[in-house]
């Protein structure tokens, strides 16, 4: 077994962890900005990509002439690009279109995982065979993973809960309580739902772990650094000032634009994203953003 984990952020240093416990220190390796790609790659049985949404595209494109075409390739990252609103395996299907292709996605903080707390995430493939071989890769007993072959609803899951949990961040940072933050988490799953099936996703994916189970956990958990964002958001922290006191990448400020693109492109209704926005954009304070939310049309649930 050859595994290479490209991205050594806390996901992918706690994934290269779980598996050099599993397979053998010396069977998985650890790329990092600034390393050759060529040694680390050539050969692999699995890569498992571990970087930024924004920064899948560029990594991938330069890594792929070391992938064999027998390796599988194993995304983590959950988010949809800026500018050409492609997810992110619609990006190595354009790249590397007979690349076997599988994401994992799931409610995963990467501090649980390396404590060795019980997880269960799912890896999704069109490849029923890849996905298989992922799960065979990952499955320990305090990692549990399940297979699915819905890529657009697992995908737009993992993307599109950053950003209500920013939402939910924004809630807490206004002093706001539980009605709140249960409210954003269902009409905010309701957005993620209408989207996901606006792109050909099955609408039960959303009530699974790559969708209600990884929205619970980025919303409520002090490990989410969407939802800490959010609270600063909330305090009244400029956007940039925010980010840039998480210290790290915040996908959801990111996804909340491609996403708020794609509703507009296919004509589906996200106001809380395009509240989350708003605050971003610093169009709106987050107490405007709520008076507006609360006093939208009435309608039926």
């Amino acid at each position: 077994m050859k595994i290479c984990v490209v991205g050594a952020g806390s996901f992918g240093r706690a994934l290269a962890g779980l598996l050099g416990e599993k397979w053998g220190e010396d069977s998985v390796c650890l790329w990092k900005r600034g390393d050759d790609f060529a040694p680390l790659l050539c050969g692999v049985d699995f890569a498992v990509y571990a970087v930024p949404a924004q920064a899948f595209r560029e990594v991938f494109a330069a890594s792929m002439v070391c992938l064999s075409p027998k390796t599988i390739v194993i995304n983590v990252a959950k988010g949809i690009e800026l500018n050409s609103l492609k997810r992110l395996s619609q990006i190595a299907d354009e790249l590397r279109p007979e690349i076997c292709y599988v994401a994992l996605s799931g409610p995963s903080h990467a501090e649980e995982i390396q404590l060795g707390l019980p997880t269960t995430v799912t890896v999704c493939s069109e490849d029923e065979e890849a996905a298989l071989k992922a799960q065979d890769l990952f499955m320990t007993e305090n990692f549990r993973v399940y297979t699915g072959s819905d890529m657009a609803g697992t995908e737009v899951g993992g993307a599109v809960k950053n950003v209500i949990a920013l939402a939910a961040g924004i809630s807490d940072g206004l002093g706001f309580g539980d009605n709140t933050k249960a409210a954003l988490m269902t009409r905010g799953m309701a957005e993620i739902t209408r989207l996901g099936v606006a792109l050909g996703a099955r609408p039960e994916t959303f009530l699974g772990l790559t969708g209600f189970g990884d929205l619970i956990v980025t919303c409520t958990s002090m490990h989410s650094r969407n939802r800490r964002c959010g609270i600063l958001l909330g305090q009244g922290v400029p956007a940039s000032d925010a980010i840039a006191q998480i210290g790290m990448v915040v996908e959801g400020a990111s996804t909340a634009r491609s996403a708020l693109c794609l509703a507009e492109k296919l004509k589906v209704d996200m106001p809380i994203t395009e509240a989350v926005c708003a605050i971003l954009d610093g169009k709106a304070s987050p107490k405007e953003t709520v008076c507006r939310l609360m006093t939208r049309e009435r309608k039926p649930e």
